[in-house]
């Protein structure tokens, strides 16, 4: 766990000193009480793409993806597949820890998807079929000013922002991709997609899997015809919605 936490403080040194004039991304994850350590894109890539320990998958930049086609919308770029796995029992939480997240408006969703053969180390994130097990959006006020959950979960007093969701209770064991996407919505007509995944272990009883109406593809999911994407916060009719529905499918509760 020590070395785990030790990590976690290399991977934030290299990320705030770029926060400023950049994005984000989820530079760690906690299971209960223990940390598993994250990518750090602005570290020195070698001993990170070579580490045991290392259960997140490559990405080389916190800028967004802009294409709702783009192949790295899946697990980011690269995307290569790591070599560890974070061991978590269906029911627990999984925790994204992210720091000094600078945007304010749009969905964040978390989603699931086993890797074919139970292996996760070859496994090609764009043909998984992915499922959703949480998602945050406006929580009240209106779309353009009100308080989304992107705003409310991050902290700029130094402390790490943190970002829960519960891996299906129902959820039958095996090798699974975790992915956390954040969708930022601020530029009018030009959605920032910022999407990290990670490796999971699931262990437990359940023997359940999600049917075809919750399972999608991504790239795939989003397209520039979908109002919730293609969209224009600051519009007349819209900057005053209360109402923000997050598009996809529905969440799968196991």
């Amino acid at each position: 766990m020590l070395s785990s936490k030790i990590k976690l403080l290399a991977s934030v040194a290299g990320l705030l000193a770029h926060h400023v004039g950049a994005h984000g991304g989820c530079v760690n994850y906690t299971v209960g009480d223990t940390w598993y350590p994250g990518y750090s894109p602005y570290d020195d890539p070698i001993p990170q793409d070579s580490a045991p320990w290392m259960p997140q998958r490559k990405w080389i930049t916190n800028s967004p993806i802009f294409e709702t086609n783009n192949i790295s919308l899946s697990c980011n770029a690269p995307g290569t597949p790591a070599r560890a796995y974070i061991p978590v029992r269906a029911g627990e939480n999984i925790t994204a820890v992210y720091m000094y997240w600078v945007h304010t408006v749009g969905p964040m969703i978390a989603w699931m998807a086993h890797c074919a053969h139970d292996d996760c180390t070859t496994f090609d994130s764009s043909t998984a079929d992915w499922f959703k097990i949480g998602q945050r959006g406006l929580e009240e006020g209106t779309i353009e000013m009100g308080m989304w959950f992107q705003k409310s979960f991050s902290r700029w007093d130094g402390s790490p922002s943190l970002w829960g969701e519960r891996v299906p209770k129902g959820l039958k064991k095996g090798k699974y991709l975790v992915r956390h996407e954040i969708i930022s919505l601020h530029s009018a007509n030009a959605p920032q997609f910022y999407p990290e995944c990670a490796h999971l272990d699931v262990q437990g009883d359940g023997e359940g899997v999600p049917g075809s109406e919750f399972l999608v593809r991504i790239p795939g999911v989003w397209r520039m015809d979908q109002p919730e994407i293609n969209i224009n916060i600051y519009a007349p009719g819209i900057s005053n919605s209360t109402v923000y529905n997050i598009p996809g499918p529905p969440i799968w509760t196991g």
